[in-house]
């Protein structure tokens, strides 16, 4: 992949010598650099779409200010600073992240080609690429469990010469945390948004500069200096979305948490999670974290769709390994059971809280991110539910 092109647009922004712009994924893998006018922001250097999990993607304004911050807080808590891999599509912030982070480092950063997605075989070839000491990689869950699955003992190797493995985009469980400590992997797991220029929050405290707090309704609310300028022609969801309280700017997340007697955070979940089917409220998290407990579900996505018995019905999009029939579900998976099985098996071990309708796949549908697709899976277990 050739980054060169995004690397001098980014350092010209940052230098207050060119537009800010975005980054995308051309026809063939290479980023496609494309200048955009920030009426309204001052000292714009990024524009990044959110992942659009969830709805319709905003255009994220990133500031001079706000990726130094971020930059310098993340070398930090890395206790250095040294060269990294690009293993994430440049269209979102992670990606954004590693070019930015290298170029207030001074240093070199090498890409592995996702052209033809993401393999173990071509990060581990990317990663023999590097040259410095000290190096990190940004990482999805997903990534991470297909390099630990993967027999190269070289890909093992790679992984255990990087002095921080940052892992998010989505929660990671608390097996594939495991199965990277027994690897002895230095994995850091991550919490944040385009909103905050990625990650701000690492092994469940906030980096240096970035402030934290849990809403009345449990809501994790973020500030501090790593904050985003606001959305690009969007005032009103800015408005929304970035609150000046208590002598701070916030940032309110979607997210529901927990905070211990150390201040470490705790994610629960959404808070569009809850699922009330027949009066009765379910967390779709917690329903999630059991369906992955099951032999053979490598993970799972737990939704309400429409029913015309139980108001909403819970349902579930599982991986399930050896799964035959990923696309739509329709045959067994490689234990033999179908998506009536499982509904069966789990209705006898989590009763009401079971989902009434389940979906085998290979694996779950994910966006380029890394990110589930939570809309495109909804869509197909309403189809598959039929509104009973």
């Amino acid at each position: 992949m050739n980054i060169e092109p995004a690397l001098k647009a980014l350092a010209a922004a940052l230098h207050g010598e060119g537009p800010a712009v975005e980054l995308s994924a051309g026809s063939d893998g290479d980023p496609v650099v494309t200048p955009v006018p920030t009426p309204g922001f001052e000292d714009a250097v990024a524009v990044v779409r959110t992942s659009g999990s969830t709805g319709t993607p905003k255009a994220t304004v990133l500031t001079v200010d706000a990726l130094a911050a971020s930059s310098m807080a993340t070398a930090f808590a890395l206790k250095g600073e040294g060269q990294w891999l690009l293993a994430l599509p440049l269209q979102y912030v992670a990606g954004v992240q590693v070019l930015v982070r290298s170029l207030f480092a001074g240093t070199r950063p090498w890409a592995m080609d996702l052209s033809g997605g993401f393999t173990a075989e071509g990060f581990t070839a990317a990663a023999l690429e590097l040259t410095d000491n000290i190096r990190f990689t940004s990482l999805v869950p997903t990534q991470l469990q297909r390099l630990l699955a993967s027999p190269s003992a070289d890909t093992l190797a790679v992984l255990r010469r990087f002095n921080g493995i940052l892992l998010g985009g989505a929660p990671a469980s608390a097996e594939l945390l495991e199965s990277a400590r027994e690897a002895g992997l230095r994995v850091v797991t991550t919490y944040g948004a385009a909103e905050t220029c990625g990650g701000c929050v690492y092994d469940g405290y906030p980096l240096e500069g970035v402030a934290l707090r849990l809403a009345e309704d449990g809501r994790i609310h973020l500030g501090g200096a790593t904050l985003a300028a606001g959305y690009l022609g969007a005032p009103r969801q800015t408005a929304e979305a970035f609150v000046e309280e208590d002598g701070g700017r916030w940032y309110r997340t979607n997210d529901l948490g927990t905070l211990d007697a150390d201040g470490r955070l705790t994610v629960l979940g959404r808070a569009d999670d809850v699922i009330i089917t027949g009066g009765v409220k379910v967390s779709a998290a917690h329903v999630q974290a059991e369906l992955e407990k099951s032999d053979g579900v490598t993970a799972a996505f737990v939704a309400g769709v429409e029913s015309a018995k139980w108001g909403q019905a819970v349902a579930a999009y599982v991986a399930v390994a050896g799964t035959a029939s990923g696309a739509d579900g329709a045959g067994p998976d490689g234990a033999g059971r179908d998506g009536t099985a499982w509904a069966e098996e789990w209705h006898r071990t989590l009763g009401l809280l079971a989902p009434k309708t389940v979906l085998p796949a290979g694996e779950l549908i994910m966006l380029p991110n890394g990110k589930p697709d939570r809309l495109a899976m909804i869509e197909r277990l309403n189809a598959l539910h039929q509104g009973k």
